[in-house]
């Protein structure tokens, strides 16, 4: 029994707070070339990955799941091969192909990058974080990954993966995101002389098959017995998290317009801000205090030519949530002559080609809600 005050003995406080020490690489390289993952775009062992795949990858992959990318990533590598392909390309091409993958500045950025690597670069990603940083959409992460997996530099690129990794390794109290420079330090220190890119892509596989936010396989980890929140039996504690806020609903209307003729109304998005540049079906604002009896105002200056009684409201609605918000949408029904022509700043698609316009998962969501053909 231990009396108040009294110390406690050093082993039995070892147990409980082990030491903490840098654990060896070569352990974890030597993990990662027996159990990597095969991904479509790895270099395989002993060629030179291309920097331009690399990067792709990397935009594709931001907040993504890997199953979703690699769809994406084949298609973008079959219409755009090189960096100079996806430089020349317009941008409503570069937008089509990445509908549906969300997240749609990225696909501006991406476009913007292409034509500064080959503007300022002569079509070669520079090699060092810093001119990588200085491209559009690069930010820490990235030029990290670029700099490391394309060029073998000594850097250490840091996505939630790695962060989970280092905070279980070191048992890092700070919450995220208040942990990150923390997390960061520990990072790249970590990081070897020689394998660089190999080893920052060993921790990404790590914290994605092994070190997972749940029920982590220790038994299959390289670091376990360097692991503090491993020793403690609190892996799944960390990272330590400030709770976060869930957003305010947010609604709206849309109003699919149809042609006799099966052709559909819609309209380009703001080139800024959110969904911005992609082609959508015309709306209301999205508002916590939308009312939807005013919604006939938008409607008029939508479709003009659409009578309000010919406005069929949809049974149900589309719910869509965002990084920030949930949104739910009414959704209204027309039909119009195949003489009508478009508004200003609108236009009419052909149903069999609205497939193929930079629609993103929400407007898809509406066209199927309409019940249109293809959705």
């Amino acid at each position: 029994m231990t009396l108040a005050g009294e110390a406690v003995p050093a082993k039995r406080r070892a147990a409980r707070t082990p030491a903490i020490r840098r654990p060896d690489p070569r352990r974890l390289l030597a993990w990662y070339d027996r159990d990597h993952r095969a991904l479509p775009w790895r270099a395989a062992a002993g060629v030179k990955a291309d920097p331009y795949r690399v990067w792709l990858s990397e935009i594709m992959l931001q907040q993504t799941r890997v199953e979703t990318v690699a769809r994406y990533y084949e298609r973008f590598l079959e219409r755009f091969p090189t960096v100079r392909d996806l430089a020349a390309a317009r941008l409503d091409s570069v937008l089509k192909l990445w509908a549906g993958l969300g997240y749609y500045a990225r696909a501006r950025n991406l476009h913007a990058c292409a034509r500064e690597v080959v503007r300022r670069h002569a079509g070669r990603f520079p090699e060092s974080e810093e001119a990588l940083r200085e491209l559009p959409g690069v930010g820490l992460y990235t030029a990290a990954a670029i700099a490391a997996i394309a060029f073998d530099r000594r850097a250490a690129p840091v996505d939630g993966n790695v962060e989970r990794v280092v905070a279980r390794l070191y048992a890092v109290e700070a919450p995220l995101p208040v942990a990150k420079p923390e997390l960061r330090n520990f990072a790249e220190a970590l990081v070897p002389e020689k394998r660089a890119g190999d080893f920052a892509q060993a921790m990404m596989d790590l914290g994605a098959t092994t070190c997972t936010p749940k029920r982590p396989d220790c038994r299959r980890c390289p670091w376990a017995d360097d692991c503090v929140a491993h020793a403690n039996g609190e892996e799944e504690n960390y990272p330590r998290r400030i709770p976060k806020a869930e957003g305010r609903l947010r609604r709206g209307a849309a109003f699919v317009v149809i042609r006799e003729d099966g052709a559909v109304l819609v309209r380009r998005r703001a080139a800024s801000g959110l969904l911005g540049g992609m082609t959508e079906i015309p709306g209301t604002d999205w508002a916590h205090d939308f009312d939807l009896a005013d919604a006939g105002n938008t409607a008029k200056e939508i479709a003009p030519f659409v009578a309000e009684g010919e406005w069929r409201r949809l049974p149900g609605g589309v719910r869509h949530v965002f990084t920030h918000f949930p949104l739910e949408l009414t959704v209204f029904l027309a039909e119009v002559p195949k003489t009508v022509r478009a508004p200003r700043g609108a236009r009419f698609v052909a149903l069999p080609k609205l497939g193929s316009e930079a629609l993103p998962t929400l407007m898809r969501k509406v066209a199927a809600h309409a019940r249109l053909p293809g959705f």
